[in-house]
């Protein structure tokens, strides 16, 4: 259990990002405090958006790092990315073919490997809700997945393209959102921990290690707070030790609480189909990130 710990906290720390606490983020200031950094990145990447460069520049501490984040993100999507960039765009333009209305189905099929990982990764397990003011929440119920069985058959090479897609679409929505709204809206993390009882898969912790690390490269200014959630009490007790480890602006984002109605659930599923349900664990969301 001491070694699941271990695995379980260095993935909390990779995705986490080194912003600011958790709040609202006007688009418009952020972009007047960082302007010189947004125009210089221009002219490294001329066909990205305004708010890909704002991202870039809030994400990191100098012009430079910020410019050879953004030129390796550019070779990665010209490249080895090349696929998953074109198929979560066009999963994302066929899912929000009708307006207001979003068909999950498309972006599950066109996802790289998703013949057999979606056999294991269902709306019972992994789920991305919307908040009012744009966020993304994206849930996972790691003791619902049968991690020993899915690494069978696929690779963590496979698993970390699989992820890295979710991200894009993340990324997608995020960036259409900040630009309706003028807020930089986010991804919330919800790791609901409800019925951990063993170690998870070593190759599936490689996969989720690996795809977590993209975030701070490829996806800069995209992920918001971690909420780990409903610990069970034999981890609990550990939490006060490790936590005053992290880097101050970790400890900022890192969230250890007790989410009541999600524990209560007995899948995922019922936070999608059932609005009254999505509505309650929103609000339990909302009231956990005050």
């Amino acid at each position: 259990m001491p070694g699941f710990f271990l695995v379980f906290f260095a993935l909390v720390l990779l995705t986490t990002t080194t912003t600011t606490a958790y709040q609202a983020k006007l688009v418009s200031s952020l972009l007047t405090s960082k302007r010189k950094t947004v125009d210089n990145l221009a002219t490294v990447a001329p066909d990205s958006s305004e708010l890909t460069r704002l991202r870039f520049a809030l994400a990191f501490p100098s012009e430079a790092e910020a410019t050879r984040a953004l030129k390796a993100t550019i070779a990665w999507r010209a490249s080895s990315g090349k696929s998953i960039v074109e198929a979560a765009s066009k999963a994302v333009e066929e899912a929000t073919r009708n307006p207001g209305e979003w068909d999950n189905e498309p972006v599950r099929l066109a996802a790289p490997h998703a013949k057999t990982i979606n056999q294991f990764i269902t709306p019972k397990n992994i789920l991305t809700l919307s908040t009012d003011d744009g966020n993304l929440v994206y849930i996972i119920r790691a003791s619902a997945i049968n991690d020993n069985q899915l690494m069978r058959k696929v690779s963590v090479k496979q698993l970390s393209e699989f992820f890295a897609y979710v991200k894009e679409v993340h990324s997608i929505v995020a960036n259409a959102r900040s630009e309706r709204t003028g807020r930089l809206c986010e991804v919330i993390f919800a790791n609901d921990i409800s019925g951990i009882r063993l170690p998870p898969n070593s190759k599936f912790s490689e996969a989720l290690t690996s795809s977590s690390k993209q975030y701070e490269q490829l996806y800069p200014s995209l992920a918001g707070p971690t909420m780990i959630l409903n610990l069970p009490l034999i981890l609990q007790a550990f939490v006060a030790l490790f936590k005053p480890l992290f880097p101050k602006t970790v400890r900022d984002r890192l969230l250890f609480e007790r989410a009541p109605f999600l524990a209560s659930q007995k899948d995922l599923t019922v936070l999608s189909t059932t609005p009254t349900s999505r509505d309650r664990f929103l609000a339990e969301v909302k009231k956990l990130l005050r």
